[in-house]
């Protein structure tokens, strides 16, 4: 059996794995890549990428929709035609594909090999004959979409986020099982290109991990976009019937509900991928399906670490990259205490796109109760406060933060156009420790939807400085 050596082994090729490789090979140490498939990972292929394509389309669709509300009158009748929608999606994937061919990759010094690897002692992995070894190995293989076993489910032809962009048409109508980001981004787009579609949520509300009140406002947009929504239901069953799916619900009161469609797209969720890396010969260890990782994002193998959608708790690509960068400083610099880094989830921010977009940073309003009482204070501003929004026609939306009594920020929502940009303001200002008055003194371009972010940071100083006896103190010292 051919043999290789390597100071690093990076197997997976997604958004973990491109930057650990390249930071690694810039540092001079030499490095090997394996990639079961292509390179991009699921967020470039079946993800981030297909998703937010579509949802561009999506967009344009609603736009025509809205044309009168801009002052413009199209054709009576008028219609957008969505023929190729799903041709434009796979267009856009295959173009972002062509930006990290693994031949820019070879040029960087990074060995790329193209296989199923398996681990076959603690420091070795073997793919298609060829055994490869590493001083260090950092493991990344991305995530894969969850089917619940749901009696029936799997004899009918379902959609997944890696299947559901192959389709050439639109169905007339789509069940989506979930509740998330997936199945509310893919479900709004559709619902906009023409699909009838009902969402199935056993939870009490959509999008379980936003603040209630955000998730409550995306609610009421779905519905008012023509997108049913049976929340509190728990699909238990599904069946074929006339070339078409049945699936068969319990409601809250637990009465059986049944709802029939095209097609299901089932959307509750993301499984590590794991299987076939025969990680017992490693001496690697897994936790509830994830792998166990110490703060260092260490695995019970001393030499191998591990970041992305494999370890908790969070399945991201902008958090695979971050936790790459852990990794390969840990990885190199093993033995060295004081350059070691330990992962901090503190400032994790993350974005669901639909239109209003949701952003959220840090605690909702529930958690920090929770865990400050009452030392916390909550702002909100509406979109309607900003010009641009209101020149936009985008007045829909709000900024909501948390702060304690030392004008720090705890937690920032928000709900509204392009939310997924202006939160990086707070994201900035919370990462670096800035209290959020030293954000309001900051300038803002006029007229700018960021401007929120500054109306929102000032509004716990105003209440500070609000107050009868401090403001009998300032007009003391006033020169004026």
């Amino acid at each position: 059996m051919e043999s290789l050596e390597f100071d690093l082994v990076v197997i997976g090729g997604g958004a973990g794995g491109l930057f650990s490789s390249s930071v690694a090979s810039a540092m001079d140490t030499k490095t090997c890549m394996i990639e079961k498939d292509r390179l991009g990972g699921e967020c470039t292929r079946f993800g981030c990428v297909p998703s937010k394509a579509l949802l561009k389309s999506a967009s344009v669709a609603r736009s025509f929709a809205r044309a009168k509300e801009y002052g413009i009158e199209l054709p009576e009748g008028f219609a957008p035609s969505t023929d190729r929608v799903m041709s434009h999606v796979r267009d856009v994937v295959k173009e972002i594909e062509s930006h990290h061919p693994a031949e820019v990759f070879e040029d960087r010094g990074i060995k790329v090999l193209f296989g199923s690897p398996r681990f076959v002692d603690r420091g070795t992995v073997e793919v298609d004959g060829t055994a490869i070894k590493g001083k260090r190995f950092i493991l990344c293989t991305g995530s894969s979409p969850v089917i619940p076993p749901i009696p029936g489910l799997t004899e009918l032809d379902y959609l997944d986020n890696t299947t559901i962009f192959d389709l050439d048409e639109l169905p007339a109508d789509l069940i989506v099982l979930g509740g998330g980001p997936i199945g509310l981004e893919l479900g709004q787009a559709l619902t906009r290109l023409g699909v009838k579609v009902t969402l199935v949520e056993m939870a009490e509300r959509i999008l379980i991990r936003e603040d209630i009140d955000v998730s409550q406002a995306l609610n009421d947009q779905l519905e008012k976009e023509g997108m049913t929504l049976l929340i509190g239901h728990k699909a238990t069953a599904f069946r074929k019937e006339g070339g078409r799916a049945v699936a068969v619900l319990e409601d809250p009161d637990g009465k059986v509900v049944e709802v029939s469609a095209a097609l299901v797209l089932v959307a509750v969720g993301r499984k590590p991928n794991l299987k076939g890396l025969e990680l017992e010969k490693a001496g690697i260890e897994v936790e509830r399906g994830q792998l166990k990782v110490n703060e260092y994002l260490q695995t019970t193998n001393e030499n191998v670490f591990a970041c992305g959608d494999v370890v908790p708790p969070y399945q991201f690509s902008h958090v695979a990259a971050y936790e790459a960068m852990v990794c390969v400083r840990n990885a190199l610099f093993v033995n060295l205490p004081l350059v070691r880094q330990k992962v901090n989830y503190e400032n994790i921010a993350w974005a669901t796109f639909t239109e209003p977009e949701i952003a959220h940073l840090g605690l909702t309003e529930a958690e920090a109760r929770d865990r400050y009482n009452d030392d916390l204070q909550v702002f909100t501003t509406g979109y309607d406060a900003s010009d641009r929004a209101t020149t936009d026609v985008e007045t829909e939306g709000f900024l909501k933060i948390i702060t304690d009594s030392r004008d720090n920020l705890l937690g920032a929502h928000i709900v509204g156009a392009h939310a997924s940009e202006l939160i990086q303001g707070f994201l900035i200002a919370k990462s670096a420790g800035l209290g959020l008055s030293k954000v309001s003194q900051t300038l803002f371009i006029y007229p700018t939807l960021s401007e929120l972010v500054k109306k929102t940071a000032a509004k716990p100083l105003l209440e500070r400085t609000n107050k009868p006896w401090l403001r009998y103190i300032m007009g003391m010292f006033k020169s004026v």
